[in-house]
Order: structure tokens, then sequence, then C-alpha cells
């Protein structure tokens, strides 16, 4: 994710003398709130604060509490420190932040900055906020039915109207540019903020009184506090398939990257050339072939209506999707990228010659195990169990040491059978109801294009595997035969179809369950009994 700053004129680095002056005319503590995530030193950036404010004779306290596990929330450290007054007396202190009178916040994620001021942390009275601006997707996001993942733009845009001051930026990505962690930038973004009252030099000192990696910690520091000083940083923006690089084409698709160049509209080709390197990888080159093969149809069809491309697009970027469906070989082929190896090194802090070991947690269950048999295997064996019920009771847990010799082999073998999927059960049911669906948006271009995309659009409720894909299935296939159908035979309304089409499939997706879906399925079937 690209980065943003809301920067502001800043005086010159405060000397102590100064910075004395500012604490004495402090008429109570200044709070300080640090939301972060397990394995950022949320701990010791905490410490180091302490340190620095107690070195240079304030009174702190400060009370940490721990958040909950699987990124549902971050450990949370709140901070108080006031000079002590002329008699020395120390002041009283709260051990907790009291909302619209925080007067630093500090996030070590977007939407932890956006937790923050939803909770009213951040207020344009006293407030400044300092987080970054990466991502580590939420447990909400990741089990959505469709794309969960939250806006981060918008907390960009709250956080300039909420905050008294807004310092955000990509803090991640510059803490591994130095070999560090973001706590280390964190402090360097509250010390170029100057409002704390403690000198350049005493944040330096406190860093170095740990002794944990310092030089890395103050090479970090040091480039924090230099960004918010000088400012200038790039504007976030929200992600987009177009701002992503290019992967370069594997040679043996060319032919296939000249058809989408020459035979489909332009608004189509930036995701059917990533369709067709897609499935070259899933299956095989005649596999990718054949996605551009599925997709003249439609093309023809958006042609005739007067469309161009928008269909085609969309339609291409579902069924690349829909083609390439998640079984067991498709999860080894993901374990064993390269790509992830190297990341999994980076996210740890793994040196060149370091040996990391990866434990992949898998479990597989019937579904996952008679998907590659032929069918007059599978369909006896999914019904036996079904009856008796014990479709999903039958997983098995596995824990496999990718690292080592005996997992490695496993998952190669695992993807190795990718030449034997399209004899299994479940290759060949979905290439039948992927040539129905298909169908069935042909048929709809002829009436409206809208509709024809709503249809497409239904693809986002087939997702993964086992239960996860029956329930999606369920719901996918209830508003074909209760909505889509219906539509395409009587031809009436077609845009009042589309609409329909898409509240249902936004039910289906804000609930797993199927229940929100039946409602608004039932809600409509009395509509339409109202009108006959």
């Amino acid at each position: 994710m690209a980065c943003i700053a809301a920067c502001w004129a800043t005086p010159p680095r405060p000397g102590l003398r100064s910075v004395m002056a500012i604490a004495s005319n402090q008429a109570k503590p200044i709070g300080l709130l640090i939301a972060a995530m397990g394995g950022e030193g949320g701990g010791v950036l905490r410490q180091w604060l302490v340190d620095a404010a107690m070195a240079h004779g304030f009174a702190v306290q400060s009370t940490s509490i721990p958040g909950v596990a699987q990124r549902t929330g971050a450990t949370t450290y709140y901070i108080e420190m006031q000079a002590l007054d002329e008699h020395g007396q120390r002041p009283v202190m709260s051990l907790y932040p009291l909302a619209g009178s925080v007067d630093i916040m500090v996030a070590s994620e977007l939407i932890e900055a956006g937790r923050a001021m939803q909770n009213g942390f951040v207020t344009p009275n006293c407030t400044t906020l300092i987080a970054s601006t990466h991502r580590v997707y939420a447990v909400a996001e990741r089990t959505a039915m469709g794309d969960g993942r939250f806006d981060g733009s918008r907390v960009v845009e709250a956080a300039g109207s909420l905050a008294q001051q807004a310092v955000l930026f990509d803090m991640e990505a510059m803490a591994q540019r130095h070999d560090s962690v973001i706590n280390a930038v964190l402090l360097g973004a509250i010390a170029g903020s100057h409002r704390l009252p403690i000198p350049f030099e005493g944040f330096e000192a406190a860093v170095r009184d740990t002794g944990r990696a310092v030089e890395a910690n103050l090479a970090a520091f040091r480039a924090g506090y230099e960004a918010v000083e000088q400012g200038g940083l790039t504007a976030l923006v929200p992600d987009s398939d177009l701002k992503r690089p290019w992967r370069a084409d594997p040679p043996m698709v060319e032919e296939l990257q000249h058809r989408v160049r020459e035979e489909f509209p332009a608004p189509a080709r930036t995701i059917l050339r990533e369709g067709v390197n897609r499935l070259v990888d899933y299956q095989n080159l005649a596999y990718a072939e054949r996605y551009l093969q599925r997709l003249m149809p439609i093309e023809r069809a958006e042609l005739e209506a007067d469309g161009h491309g928008e269909l085609v697009r969309e339609a291409g970027r579902y069924l690349a999707l829909w083609m390439s469906y998640e079984d067991v070989i498709r999860v080894a082929q993901a374990k064993l990228r390269p790509e992830r190896q190297a990341r999994i090194r980076r996210d740890v802090g793994a040196k060149p010659n370091e040996p990391v070991r990866i434990r992949e947690y898998l479990k597989p269950g019937l579904d996952e195990v008679t998907a590659l048999m032929p069918g007059w295997i599978a369909r006896p064996l999914l019904a036996a169990a079904e009856s008796a019920g014990w479709r999903d009771r039958l997983n098995i847990g596995m824990t496999i040491n990718s690292t080592a010799l005996w997992g490695h082999f496993l998952l190669r073998f695992l993807a190795s059978m990718r030449a034997l999927r399209p004899f299994g059960h479940r290759y060949k049911s979905e290439q039948v109801l992927i040539d129905e669906w298909l169908e069935n948006i042909t048929k709809a271009a002829a009436l409206d294009l809208t509709l024809a995309t709503e249809i497409a659009a239904c693809q986002r409720l087939l997702k993964g595997y086992g239960q996860t894909h029956r329930h999606g299935w369920e719901s996918f296939n209830a508003i074909m035969e209760t909505l889509v159908t219906p539509a395409l035979k009587s031809g009436a309304d077609p845009k009042g179809a589309a609409l329909t089409i898409a509240l249902a499939r936004d039910a289906a997706l804000a609930d797993p369950t199927g229940d929100t879906l039946q409602d608004a399925l039932s809600d409509d079937a009395k509509s339409h009994m109202a009108a006959e």
C-alpha cells in the first residue's frame, strides 16, 4: 500500500531548556495511548517512552491492557507524564485513557487507527494521531464471504478531520528498510511531532540504554523522525489492479496473450491477461485456451448489445476465479511457492544463512479426498456420508513441516497430481456448472447488460472448499433458481431483476449461514405473488 501524510509546519528542534519550559506550563498530564499488535514491540516502545520521560525529571505512569489473539484487537499501552511541581509533589494520574482527552494516539496499523477514532480517542481539540498506513487484515476481513477488506482511504479521510494533527505513512516498510521493527519508527514519529516535552537526544539515550539491536533501532528511529520533520510523503491511493506491477508472462502463453490483445476489447485485456497466466499456472495451456473460448460468446453478445467490454471484463474476472477453484492440489502449489518462502523468512527476520522451519496446518475432509476420485466412486461415498451425518466429521487434522524432506516431498506429490485433476469428480462437476452460468450471462446480455453483469458477479459466492464451498454453492443455486431463471424466461423489467439479484447476493455475502438470503428471497417471492 502506498502511504500518505498530513504534514504541517514544525518549529526547530527544541532544546532542553525550551522543553522544560513547555513541561512546566502543562496544567494536566500528557496522555499517550499506543495500540500495537503482537511482535511489533509495543512493550519496548512503552519502555523507551517511560525511560526517556523519567530521565528528564517527569512523573510517569503507564498501564498495559493485553489484546486478544488472531488479529481481532491490539494490545494497548497508556502513558501519562507530567513534570513535578516546585515542591516535588507527585501528581495524580489516570490508569486508563479517557475519550476526548488523549494528547497522542499511536497506532501500528491503519485499521487500529480507525478503531481508536471510532472509540473517541482521536479528537480535534487535542489529539495528534500517529499511525502506519500498512495493513494486517483482521479476522472479519479474512473470513468474509466476499471481499471483506475495509476501505483504508476512509480511515485516512477521517483522520484528516478528527485529529488535530495527523502523521500517517507506511512505517512498516520503513522499519524493514532499516532491518528493524516498527516500534523504532513509531518512536521517531512521536519525537518528530514535538508533542512530548523530551528532547531528541533523550529518545536516543533511551534506545541505547535498552541494549536491544541498538544500531538498527537508532537508524529506524532517525528515519521516522526525519520523515515527520521533512514531510513530502507520498499520498495514499486505494488498492487497484491497474496499479500493480505487471508480472512477466511465461513464454508458452505468448500466443494466448496475442489473442487477448487482438480479439477482446481494451477494457477487458488487463483482467484477461492475468486470467490466462493464472490458469496456465493452475492447470495447463489448454485450460487457459478454454478460458478464452468460453468468453467469446459473451464478447459477441456484448458487442451486439452495444457494450464496450465491461461485461467481458467482469465475466473474465469471475470465470478465472471459478476455473481455478481451490482444492488440495492448489493448496500444495501455494505453499511451495518460492515467493511465499521468501515472505515468511522476511516476516520472521531470518538472516540469509539462518534456517527457518515452517509448519503447515491442514485439515482435509471427505470432500477434498473425493474431489480427485472418479464420479462413480465419489458420488456414492458422498451420498452415504451425507445420509449418515458423517460428511463434516471426517476431517483429518495434519501438521506438515514443509521445510523437512518428507513434508516437502508430500506437498510436491500433491502439487504434481494436477495432471489427474481433469479426471476427478469435482473437476467435471464444476465445468458443467460453469457452462450453465456462462449460458445465463449470454442470455441476459441480450436483455440488459447490467443484468448480465449482476449474474456474473454471483460467482463471488463460490469460494474455498468443504463446508465453506457448500454454503456458498447453496446460496448461489438459490439465487439462480429463484431469481435468475425466472428473469431470463419472462424477460420483464431486466433492470429491476438486476437490482433484486444484487441485493440477494449482498445478503448472502453478509451472512454465511444463509438466513438473510432466505429472508430476502421470501420477501421477493411475496412481492411477485402480490403483483400477480
